[in-house]
């Protein structure tokens, strides 16, 4: 395997990552019973200082473009200031909870009552 492959997945990897602590950082403080915006500020400017040292690459997955545009909303709803915080946390909160629900999606249950599940018409 080449060195620039392995760089590129690396870096992938990195992207991902750093992603993911973003996305955990902002999901938790935005799940805090005592929720505060300027907290939650500062916590997304330390979580984007990490971000921005890493290259962005193309992702293909729905879950990672879901963790890419939540990325531009946080940014985007912190900066309209005409935005009441209230409104802002419940939006920023239920883009969070719809991305993690569709990371959870891909998971598999098993059926605990199978043999009731079979409908076969007989």
């Amino acid at each position: 395997m080449s060195a620039l492959a392995m760089n590129a997945k690396e870096q992938r990897v990195k992207y991902i990552r750093a992603l993911e602590r973003f996305l955990g950082s902002c999901a938790g403080a935005l799940k805090n019973e005592t929720f505060d915006i300027v907290l939650f500020e500062r916590r997304v400017e330390k979580s984007l200082k990490v971000l921005r040292k890493v290259e962005p690459v193309r992702l293909d997955s729905t879950y990672m473009a879901l963790m890419q545009d939540f990325v531009t909303l946080v940014i985007t709803t912190l900066q309209n200031r005409e935005m009441e915080s209230d409104i802002k946390h419940r939006t920023l909160l239920k883009e969070a909870n719809l991305i993690e629900k569709e990371r959870n999606k891909g998971s598999y249950k098993k059926s605990k009552h199978s043999k009731n599940d079979f409908e076969d018409g007989y």
